[in-house]
């Protein structure tokens, strides 16, 4: 408005003559104010409440139990002058860096004398602390030589296979359990306690002979304090007694000799402990102190010698253990129960173990809701040396892993954590090789297409057709799915190492697609219905599901189980041609004869082993080596009658089909058929 007023001046002081230049001045709506309405200029107008803002300028943070140096630091002072400060504090204690200040009134006062303010605060996490928060817990130191107490000896019993070692156990503890294994072999390890005539209290492990267990064997020695080894006086040192005395070396566990089936007819007790004394073993009377003891598992002769033979083992050896404390113990089997869940039998060998414990082991845990022994009866509390059974686990442990009990389940879940982090780590590790070599030889199929495309030109970059799969074209070999379902983990384990020895794959394919612990389940048919695979329910139930177009084969012996994968194997491999030797003719004289205007030559032969006949292939032998093969005969005439056959000692006429053959008098006609016949696949598992 004031601008437009003084352009309006300034015209009319130059007068209608003066030409000035007109401009036209415009102004946004934005700088024009708007006048108020009456109401507007009555309203009250409230203005916001200011809120008062903390002053932290010179406001310092602390906490409880700050040493000296975090209290220099959060103040932003050197370390000599807090110290000097403390000096004049009632209260402030010892002024050394790394000394606790317990009181926050002190801590207060001395960031007052420094003319600062304080703020309580959380203490702050260390960084590396927070690194640590996901760690590993491991055994207890040893411990303090007041705090052991005795404990039941672990022994182990084992041999080779039907040797009687359950049959052993099944006297002592008086209870049958070879009459509960299948085909009285065993098939897992079984653990238990049993009450000596002495009073004195012994666990017992009962490792399987046979060669597939030898991993579980190796646990049992693992386990155990002393080894009881049955070897049958009338079989002597086998495979499996070798691997024992191996293992027994290997871990420096001693060894009580039982040598078993003395009342048998053709028993040498004298010979096996020559064979023992070959194979290392130091017997008493053989220059060594290694007890031997011929007893009969089977009526019980010279069991209270041989008792009292691992008691005064176990005596000298001065076993102790420590009753209090966080638990230890050792898995030796798991299964999955089909009423009560996942079990694993486990060896106490440190604490004393009782329900509610949290317990970790390998990648599982468990919070315990129940403890049972060998009977399945329940128990309060598990001390040092006693099998017992576990219920609670939330997975399934692996035999031979190491229990350890935990505070929390909270820590139970960081242990798992940091140690399924680790297995990632070191299984990234091991393939890192393997991913290296994928990589560079990926790298070179593009360098070659890369090129190959590059010398072709622009226009013939294109690709031609349809984008090729990139599944592996199948080779056409046969190939076997196999699922595996076992009662518990080492039966399960055990059969895998079995088929781990499979080398056969050239002529059919052998492949494990599932395996697990616990009975068969819905998923496992739907797998099997997927993949064409065999079911072997090893020891499981199969349940009354729908198992039409599935293939469940329940097996109890790894024997069956072995030989019903051979069969399957044999149908899947295709038939072979095997020649099939007739009969067999010499060349006594050539005859030439002219048939029509064409000269034939006709052998005169004598039929010497066998029967010639007339549609089957024939081949010609000069001095034991062949000059021919695949031919036929195109007349065969016995006197001048064309006959079909011909018997041995018979003289015949032989024409061939193939008469450029230059045979001589003494060459060898055999006669022979090729039959189609079914291969057997040379799979040897080792027993």
């Amino acid at each position: 408005i004031i601008g437009n007023e003084l352009l309006q001046s300034r015209l009319r002081a130059a007068g209608p003559a003066t030409n000035l230049p007109q401009r036209q001045l415009q102004f946004s709506a934005f700088l024009s104010k708007r006048r108020k309405t009456a109401e507007e200029k009555h309203a009250v107008e409230f203005a916001p409440k200011k809120k008062n803002k903390p002053q932290t300028s010179g406001v310092v943070d602390i906490w409880r139990n700050m040493t000296v140096a975090d209290l220099a630091r959060s103040c932003q002072l050197e370390l000599e002058h807090i110290q000097e400060v403390m000096l004049y504090v009632k209260g402030a204690g010892s002024i050394d860096a790394t000394a606790r200040l317990e009181d926050p009134k002190v801590i207060k006062d001395i960031a007052a004398k420094c003319g600062l303010k304080t703020k309580i605060v959380a203490a702050p996490v260390d960084e590396s602390e927070e690194v640590l928060k996901d760690r590993d817990v491991v055994p207890r130191p040893p411990p303090a030589p007041e705090n052991l107490k005795e404990r039941p000896p672990v022994v182990t019993v084992m041999g080779h296979v039907d040797h009687g070692k359950t049959t052993l156990l099944d006297s002592l503890r008086g209870a049958s359990v070879a009459a509960g294994e299948a085909g009285g072999i065993t098939q897992h390890i079984g653990a238990f306690t049993v009450q000596l005539d002495n009073g004195e209290r012994v666990t017992f492990l009962d490792t399987p002979g046979h060669a597939a267990f030898s991993a579980m064997r190796a646990r049992g020695a693992n386990l155990t304090d002393i080894i009881v080894l049955v070897v049958a006086a009338e079989d002597g040192v086998m495979e499996q007694t070798k691997e024992v005395l191996r293992l027994a070396k290997e871990q420096s566990v001693p060894i009580i000799v039982a040598i078993n089936k003395i009342d048998k007819p053709g028993a040498d007790v004298e010979r096996v402990k020559k064979e023992l004394s070959q194979h290392g073993i130091a017997l008493e009377g053989y220059g060594g102190d290694t007890i031997a003891v011929g007893i009969s598992a089977l009526h019980g002769t010279n069991l209270d010698e041989l008792t009292e033979a691992v008691s005064t083992q176990a005596t000298l050896m001065g076993l102790k253990g420590e009753y209090v404390g966080p638990v230890e113990g050792v898995v030796v089997e798991s299964k999955i129960d089909s009423h009560r869940g996942k079990l694993s039998t486990a060896i106490v060998s440190r604490g004393t173990l009782r329900k509610g414990a949290i317990l970790v082991s390998g990648q599982a845990w468990a919070k315990v809701r129940g403890l049972f022994d060998h009977a399945g009866q329940p128990i309060s509390a598990v001390t040092p040396g006693m099998p017992v059974e576990i219920l609670g686990w939330r997975e399934l442990p692996l035999a031979g892993d190491m229990i350890l009990e935990v505070e929390s389940e909270r820590v139970a879940s960081s242990v798992l954590r940091w140690r399924a982090n680790q297995a990632m780590k070191e299984k990234a590790l091991s393939d890192a090789e393997a991913i290296s070599l994928k990589r560079k030889e990926h790298e070179e199929q593009y360098r070659e297409e890369r090129d190959k495309s590059r010398r072709s030109g622009f226009y013939r970059r294109k690709q031609q057709g349809p984008r090729q799969k990139e599944a592996a074209p199948d080779d056409g070999k046969p190939r076997i799915n196999v699922i595996v379902k076992g009662d518990v983990h080492g039966s399960v384990e055990a059969i895998l190492d079995v088929l781990e020895t499979y080398d056969d794959n050239e002529r059919c394919r052998l492949d494990v697609i599932h395996y697990a612990v616990g009975d068969v389940n819905e998923s496992d048919l739907e797998l099997a219905r997927l993949f064409d695979a065999i079911i072997y329910a090893f020891s499981v139930n199969v349940g009354s599901k729908a198992t039409k177009g599935v293939t469940i084969r329940p097996v109890d012996i790894i024997y069956r189980l072995v030989d019903d994968l051979k069969k399957e194997i044999n149908t899947k491999l295709p038939l072979v041609d095997v020649e099939e030797e007739i009969g067999e003719a010499n060349v006594l004289q050539l005859f030439d004869i002219n048939e029509g205007r064409r000269k034939v030559t006709v052998l005169g032969c004598r039929c010497t082993k066998g029967l010639l006949k007339k549609a089957h292939k024939y081949k010609v032998k000069r001095n034991g080596e062949l000059l021919a093969a695949e031919l036929s005969l195109e007349s065969m005439r016995h006197l001048k009658n064309e006959v079909d056959s011909v018997k041995k000692d018979v003289e015949c006429g032989l024409r061939l089909n193939d008469q450029t053959l230059e045979l001589k008098a003494g060459d060898t006609i055999v006669c022979y058929q090729i039959n189609r016949e079914p291969q057997q696949t040379e799979w040897d598992p080792g027993f």
